[in-house]
């Protein structure tokens, strides 16, 4: 792994919007004062909410606004440049709503980490909750995964897991998803700072002492997916 094991990791948080999983890194960070060191919350967006949440609480925050630049690529390396200054272990993407290009990727392979709405690879890209409906699956979730130059197909780490309801509406979906989303981003995050994450050579990842790396929301346990009429 990219840090020592005798000093705290430092993550950078990237967000476009108000950054619920940044938040549930962050508190997580303090409540449980993990060995972690957020060098920065930095936003693609001047009026990201997250930005004001973070720095209420003391955590470096900053803008990097995507429409300064004229090209994508130009973007890329202006954020290359920020991130590399503050030489973070992890890259953590938390509601970052802009493709990073291979290039960028490369740099930093196997340090940018994501969260992405679906059971991975199913439902890759946006509106996954509606996708997710008009499949008519039983089961929906999420997926922390490391980044690769194909969106949002890279190594899973972890992955939590609802079921569908009848009468589930995108919206509906999306509410009971979050608290699962936090869960496994937050478990994650306490995996890196242990050093306990591997990338294997054949393209999966490797938690030491964690066999299972799936939850199921505590919806699971109050009733079972219906079927869809």
């Amino acid at each position: 792994m990219p840090h020592s094991p005798d000093r705290p990791i430092r993550v950078a948080i990237l967000i476009s919007g108000r950054g619920s999983n940044m938040q549930a890194l962050a508190e997580a960070v303090a409540s449980e004062d993990l060995p972690v060191d957020i060098c920065t919350v930095l936003s693609n967006r001047a009026d990201a909410a997250g930005l004001d949440w973070a720095r209420a609480r003391g955590l470096p925050a900053d803008v990097l606004a995507h429409r300064d630049f004229a090209s994508r690529a130009a973007f890329d390396a202006a954020l290359r440049a920020r991130l590399d200054a503050l030489a973070p272990d992890y890259i953590l993407l938390a509601g970052f709503m802009r493709v990073l290009g291979a290039d960028f990727v490369r740099h930093f392979e196997g340090r940018i980490i994501n969260i992405h709405p679906s059971l991975l690879p199913a439902f890759p890209g946006l509106h996954t909750h509606e996708q997710a409906l008009a499949q008519g699956v039983q089961w929906h979730g999420c997926s922390v995964h490391f980044v690769t130059a194909v969106l949002d197909h890279g190594p899973i780490i972890a992955q939590g897991a609802i079921p569908v309801l009848a009468g589930d509406t995108p919206d509906s979906l999306a509410a009971r998803l979050l608290p699962v989303e936090h869960r496994i981003y937050v478990q994650t995050l306490r995996w890196l700072a242990q050093g306990r994450v591997r990338l294997l050579g054949d393209g999966r990842v490797a938690v030491a002492d964690a066999p299972h790396r799936a939850w199921a929301g505590a919806v699971l346990f109050q009733e079972a997916p219906h079927e869809q009429e």
